[in-house]
């Protein structure tokens, strides 16, 4: 027996209401529509004395604390990564638990069970909003408790690029290329790394075509730079740039082209913008940053407005997609 035509009506006017007031805590949007990413109160980052930091017992370096799944505080993990800071720094996985809203961290932390908990011990105000990634110092000198170091990811980026190590490192964000690295810096984290949640986060189909029109323009236009200026995006050296491009372009078949809607074309019509990621993915440590099944579980699981069901669907291995 087929369902009443006025019935079926009604229910999607409820159901359009009632996504409308979920994605207002989840993406809000300006009066077109268009999603407007939350601002949040951000601390400058700041990096500690390396004699003073390398001299620390294991267990009182500063953490960085990270989710698998978030592409934000991806970019500071590949750094962790590739300048191989584990002796300077400890790492923290967090994980989101959408039912309490907060991010969970997977080992207890000096009587912390989540990222809040860290944020409150370290007498954070509550316009900071508790989330990854974060950078935190047990020790504080002069309060005696522990520090928030640093809670936004384009800053924590640079500050990591400069940590104390005892390995003689890459430089990631050279002077001579500063202008150049905050020029695409700028301009891929508005249209690319901003430009899928646009896509995915859009209230309605304006909104949606004129965020699809300016992330594919981008795409285009990073192609076009890569061919004539590569390999990377700054010329001959790999810098901060592409870390910050990266964890948004390793996400996109899994996660941003089918759950975001960024489908206008496959980002295998990018040559050099798949060479380009595939050249990173193959540097040593960087696959195990790329966790696919913690992005699918906290997308397509912890997303409800945007897939009530909850499914969590079936992936190629990474490493098969970009290899």
């Amino acid at each position: 027996m087929s369902i009443p035509p006025i019935i079926v009506n009604a229910a999607k006017k409820s159901w359009h209401w009632q996504w409308n007031q979920l994605m207002n805590g989840l993406a809000p949007c300006d009066e077109k529509g268009n999603y407007l990413r939350p601002i949040s109160q951000k601390l400058n980052a700041t990096v500690p004395e390396k004699n003073e930091l390398l001299d620390r017992p294991k267990n009182l370096l500063p953490k960085l604390i990270i989710g698998r799944s978030c592409p934000w505080a991806h970019r500071t993990w590949l750094i962790f990564q590739l300048k191989n800071l584990k002796e300077s720094l400890n790492l923290l996985i967090a994980k989101p638990n959408p039912n309490k809203g907060l991010w969970e961290i997977e080992e207890e932390w000096m009587g912390c069970k989540s990222l809040l908990d860290i944020y409150q011990l370290c007498g954070s105000p509550p316009s900071h909003r508790a989330t990854v990634p974060a950078l935190v110092d047990p020790i504080d000198g002069i309060n005696q408790k522990p520090k928030l170091l640093g809670n936004e990811s384009a800053q924590l980026v640079e500050a990591l690029d400069k940590w104390p190590s005892s390995e003689k490192n890459i430089d990631l964000n050279p002077i001579h290329l500063q202008k150049e690295i905050n020029h695409w810096q700028d301009y891929l984290q508005e249209a690319v790394n901003n430009g899928v949640y646009k896509c995915g986060f859009a209230r309605n189909q304006d909104a949606y075509d004129e965020a699809s029109l300016n992330l594919f323009h981008a795409l285009d236009k990073l192609e076009n730079h890569l061919q004539k200026n590569g390999p990377w995006i700054c010329g001959d050296m790999l810098t901060l740039a592409d870390i910050r491009l990266f964890p948004t372009l390793i996400r996109w078949e899994l996660i941003y082209q089918p759950f975001f809607c960024c489908s206008k074309k496959p980002l295998s019509n990018y040559q050099n913008i798949c060479t380009w990621r595939k050249r990173l993915f193959n540097f040593p440590n960087i696959k195990e940053t790329c966790d696919a099944k913690a992005w699918r579980n906290d997308y397509f699981g912890a997303l409800f407005p945007l897939r009530p069901s909850n499914i969590i669907p079936n992936g190629p291995d990474i490493a098969e997609l970009v290899n």
